[in-house]
């Protein structure tokens, strides 16, 4: 069978799809300076800057600031927001935003929990209420306000994104509150800002990012548009990921980790997610695991549990990542995937043991159980029943 025959076959079933794109991007070294026009264009006045103390450390909202304030615009500054954003901290912010007076842009500088914040608070500004009101989609009534995502890790891709992930105070449960209202006006992708970012920080979220690129590929949702994203944020990520751990100072390989996650985050927003999302959480709330690893733990071994339904799939990603799969032998591709994704693992010195993390036999119960409800779950190659949860578990032990 020829290589291309072969290659394509895989996206017969689903060639219809319907994508709305409403974000500027704008990418490149150096071009955060473009903040303050981009903000005169949005019509902005009197600006709320969301931004977290590292960046405060870092310098990069001082230059932020800066910025705005030299296009002619007001900014309040709110600097409080932590990992994983609760509802008090979004609360936080929109009481102080509302302190501030006539809030009409709001700018997200940071990582994912910056971006997360950023949109929870212009829920609640907009459209008032609390967190809870806009769990799941389409919920905000009142038109949002216009605002601008400056992601300064290679990560979430929440910049792609209309969901503000939201932990609730009490339960942890982790809130997905998506509108298309809550999407960024505009995004700016500057490689100069991910210099300064810690090397822990740098393995999770590149993590994070490949997860996000590898569970969108081959969702239920997936369709060719969705996979032209996936794929060549895999590629993007899987080719730069050892570089920028070795190298803090190399713009291209972090322009190359940037995009990657970005377009990893578009294909979620298109697509959907997987079962590593699903048993991945859990392992957060109930574990104090972060985010970027726990999914990243449980990855391989859902690469190996979709190996049989998606087969072609993950062959695709494996050349594309840089592995020679032999043509005739899709079979072998999951194999081969899940153990690079476990060499990026140990090169990011991630555990690959859930029992370093204190999990034992008698946790994998509950865990399935929570794995289960986990709407990402729903939208894996392979349907999970509650004991396939626990397989996972434990060959992740």
């Amino acid at each position: 069978m020829s290589h291309h025959a072969h290659e394509y076959h895989a996206y017969k079933p689903n060639l219809g799809f319907d994508f709305d794109p409403t974000t500027h991007l704008i990418f490149g070294a150096g071009e955060m300076k473009r903040l303050g026009d981009i903000a005169r264009t949005l019509q902005a006045g009197h600006v709320l800057l969301v931004t977290d103390p590292g960046l405060i450390q870092a310098g990069h909202a001082q230059h932020a600031y800066d910025l705005l304030r030299a296009a002619g615009l007001n900014v309040s500054q709110f600097d409080r927001v932590c990992e994983n954003p609760t509802t008090t901290t979004v609360e936080l912010g929109t009481t102080f935003a509302r302190d501030q007076g006539d809030i009409d842009l709001i700018v997200a500088l940071g990582g994912g929990s910056a971006m997360d914040c950023a949109k929870g608070i212009n829920f609640l500004l907009t459209n008032g209420g609390r967190m809870e009101d806009y769990w799941g989609y389409g919920r905000a009534k009142e038109p949002m306000l216009p605002s601008i995502g400056i992601p300064t890790t290679a990560g979430t891709g929440s910049e792609g994104q209309s969901f503000a992930l939201i932990s609730q105070e009490q339960t942890h449960r982790k809130m997905a509150c998506g509108d298309r209202k809550a999407r960024f006006s505009a995004v700016i992708l500057d490689p100069e800002l991910l210099t300064s970012v810690p090397v822990n920080v740098v393995a999770t979220t590149g993590i994070d990012a490949m997860t996000h690129a590898l569970e969108s590929f081959v969702c239920t949702r997936r369709n060719p548009l969705t996979q032209m994203f996936a794929r060549e944020a895999w590629r993007l990520l899987a080719n730069h990921f050892e570089t920028v751990l070795a190298d803090q100072n190399d713009l291209q390989a972090w322009g190359a980790m940037q995009l990657g996650a970005h377009y990893a985050g578009m294909a979620i927003e298109h697509a959907m997610l997987g079962a590593a999302h699903a048993s991945g959480n859990p392992l957060t709330a109930f574990f104090d695991v972060a985010h970027g690893s726990a999914v990243g733990l449980m990855m391989p071994h859902v690469i190996r549990f979709n190996q049989t339904a998606v087969a072609s799939l993950y062959a695709d990603l494996a050349r594309a990542g840089g592995l020679s799969i032999d043509n005739d032998n899709d079979d072998a591709a999951g194999a081969a995937l899940a153990d690079q994704f476990e060499r990026f693992m140990d090169l990011a010195g991630l555990p690959t043991k859930l029992s370093l993390f204190g999990v034992e036999e008698q946790h994998l119960d509950e865990l399935a159980t929570n794995a289960k409800t986990q709407w990402t779950g729903n939208f894996n190659p392979l349907p999970l029943e509650k004991n396939d949860f626990i397989q996972l578990y434990r060959h992740a032990l």
